[in-house]
């Protein structure tokens, strides 16, 4: 049995062939080897934070996509009602000048019916129902048309034998519009068929079919 030298440690065994240093490297690789993971954990956040950041840009683009096309069709829609009313505008503007001048018409036609349109007014006549016409004026109203409510005038009432229904038989006053704006109705004189015009007719018949012997059975 041995004594131990007192104050030595017994170091530890070595392989033979090795020498003491041969253990560091060992030491060092292990270490290496647990800071890998603590490396890809690194990097699967920065990806997944990328990713977080690429949906929030296309979310945006989407909103602003979404923000400019609504834009764009508020403009057109304003472009469109602004031309519309710029249209009516000039509509009303030109209907009613056109207004102002019927009763000038209206003598044009009385003297051209008198046989009055002779030289000079003549002229003047013609050149002012040439600008009206190009600025989209047009007469209406003719005899023995059906009389129509919405841009025919009644002004005088009778009754006749030979129409079959209400009919204009005189224009007293001509109408006019303009496209399909009616700016003045064609003042006029109606007829209706005369009452009792065809119960005799009736009684003609009802009496034929007595004298044949009534209408023929099947």
């Amino acid at each position: 049995m041995t004594e131990e030298t007192p104050g030595f440690e017994e170091e530890p065994e070595v392989p033979s062939g090795a020498t003491p240093e041969d253990a560091e490297p060992k030491a060092a690789d292990s270490s290496k080897g647990e800071a890998a993971p603590a490396g890809e954990n690194k990097s699967a956040g920065a990806e997944t934070a990328l990713l977080a950041q690429l949906d929030q840009s296309r979310t945006a683009l989407g909103e602003r996509t979404a923000d400019l096309q609504r834009l764009q069709a508020e403009y057109q829609n304003y472009r469109r009602r602004v031309e519309r009313d710029r249209v009516q505008v000039k509509e009303i503007a030109v209907a009613s000048l056109l207004s102002e001048l019927l009763p000038t018409l209206d003598d044009i036609g009385r003297a051209r019916e008198h046989g009055e349109l002779v030289g000079g007014f003549k002229s003047v006549a013609e050149s002012l129902e040439t600008v009206a016409a190009k600025m989209g004026l047009q007469q209406f109203g003719k005899e023995g048309e059906p009389f129509d409510p919405t841009i025919h005038e009644a002004l005088m009432h009778s009754y006749a034998p030979d129409v079959t229904e209400t009919t204009c038989v005189a224009i007293l006053q001509p109408g006019y519009r303009i496209g399909e704006r009616t700016i003045r109705p064609a003042r006029v004189a109606v007829a209706e068929p005369q009452p009792g015009a065809s119960a005799p007719k009736a009684a003609e018949e009802d009496s034929a079919e007595k004298e044949s012997g009534g209408p023929e059975q099947g």
